[in-house]
């Protein structure tokens, strides 16, 4: 009979962030490391400055100027845009901080990052030329 394992497991977090339609699933742990996004590093794969300033605001909010001293995260997301990636990164990293710290949630709250942004693409109408857009009106 196989020994159990007296090594304890390292805390993995684990979280997911949603917008648009793009899905974020982080597993966070607390050890010095890097961050990945679908095995690129996070500021590879975000490559546009505003998006790269968007998933380190949970860790400002929380006092942690670097997370990359503190944390280390495998972010796997799938879905919409670039945009919509980075703010469900966002909240998904929001939601992992959370559960490590929970001290940090009426913070993160006042900042608005455990907030779904619940805003979906509307569906395109029938006998419309888009969601809203109608075709040109001829009274005669």
């Amino acid at each position: 009979m196989p020994k159990a394992s007296t090594k304890a497991k390292e805390a993995i977090i684990f979280a997911v962030g949603r917008r648009k339609t793009a899905v974020a699933s982080i597993f966070l742990k607390k050890e010095k490391g890097k961050f990945l996004v679908n095995g690129k590093p996070i500021n590879e794969y975000f490559h546009v400055e505003k998006d790269q300033a968007k998933w380190v605001k949970p860790f400002f909010v929380a006092g942690l100027s670097n997370p990359e001293l503190t944390y280390s995260a495998t972010i796997k997301v799938a879905g919409s845009g670039a945009t919509g990636q980075g703010e469900a990164v966002t909240l998904a990293i929001s939601k992992a901080l959370v559960q490590d710290l929970p001290e940090l949630r009426s913070p993160l709250r006042k900042q608005g990052l455990l907030t779904r942004d619940s805003r979906m693409v509307e569906r395109k109408k029938p006998h419309l030329r888009k969601a809203r857009k109608a075709p040109q009106y001829s009274k005669r």
